[in-house]
């Protein structure tokens, strides 16, 4: 337990379709009551919160407590890897996979933030993103290649319907052109050339609100582990779907399994999405990197879920 004089409280207003504002009241006057400063602030847009935090690092904080859902935490994470600055977290998004992975409940700001203030620091991995392109990106929980990054591509273009129909709407346009994707792959220097629906690159285990894609990942292995798709039919890929919320698709013919500590990626016109935000276009080379990530969670919990 970390003895927490002040906070600093980042919220994305738009997160949970509007409701992270109200779920961060509601943890700002249980920090206050529970004696612990908050400095509150939220972004117009990212690069308004990028420079918001980076001022507020400067000026110091005991912890960055996060209010909204894995985007958000995406950005805070560009700052806070590799520092000594715990990451708190108060799930208010639509997916909320960071808050799953350490056990964070969501709906319930107030629990939330009794964790930020007696919760454990723990360290964990990040997975850091090397583009071509000169990107670097640090990411908490999943990057993926292929088919759902087509989808989100096709998500991004539309501008209706709104919310999570517009995504369904980009599945099944992206599904009626479903074709297998030559991708060029090294693990840890080992050469693999392949076709594939998809590849998921894992810190943690699930993306997307719970599909466990990569359903061995261990954020603290100081490894990725990688989940490959190879299907071009629509079907198999479609009964393949309802199996990854269980974990259970690793057992299938159509799926493959690595665990690495650095990869290489490429695909032509494939694009890499991390945090469920976009990253950059392949190829890349993406690592974990050991403890590059301090996380308030459950004392009772620091040791797993």
């Amino acid at each position: 337990m970390i003895e927490l004089g002040r906070v600093t409280m980042l919220t994305n207003p738009a997160s949970g379709h509007g409701s992270a504002p109200h779920a961060a009241e509601r943890a700002v006057a249980r920090l206050h009551k529970r004696g612990v400063d908050v400095v509150a602030i939220a972004g117009t847009d990212a690069a308004h919160a990028r420079r918001l935090v980076d001022g507020a690092l400067e000026r110091g904080m005991d912890a960055l407590v996060v209010v909204g859902g894995d985007g958000i935490i995406s950005l805070a994470l560009q700052v806070l890897a590799q520092t000594d600055i715990p990451l708190g977290i108060i799930p208010s998004g639509t997916g909320n996979d960071h808050a799953r992975e350490f056990g964070i409940p969501a709906k319930d700001p107030e629990a939330a933030a009794d964790i930020v203030v007696d919760g454990v620091a723990q360290t964990y991995d990040l997975g850091r993103i090397k583009g071509a392109d000169g990107t670097q990106k640090w990411f908490g929980t999943v990057m993926a290649a292929g088919f759902d990054s087509l989808v989100t591509d096709r998500t991004n273009r539309m501008r209706w319907p709104h919310g999570r129909m517009r995504y369904n709407v980009a599945m099944v346009a992206e599904l009626s052109k479903l074709r297998l994707l030559p991708f060029r792959l090294t693990f840890d220097g080992r050469e693999l050339d392949t076709e594939l629906t998809l590849a998921a690159f894992g810190n943690t285990k699930s993306y997307g609100g719970g599909m466990l894609i990569c359903p061995d990942a261990d954020p603290t292995d100081g490894l990725l582990d990688v989940t490959m798709v190879s299907s071009a039919s629509r079907t198999k890929l479609i009964r393949l779907f309802p199996t990854v919320f269980k974990g259970t698709h690793v057992d299938l013919d159509e799926v493959r399994t690595e665990r690495a500590r650095t990869i290489t990626v490429d695909s032509p016109g494939i694009n890499a999405y991390a945090d469920g935000e976009f990253a950059c276009p392949l190829p890349v080379e993406v690592s974990a990197v050991p403890g590059a990530l301090k996380v308030l969670r459950s004392a009772d919990q620091r040791s797993g879920q």
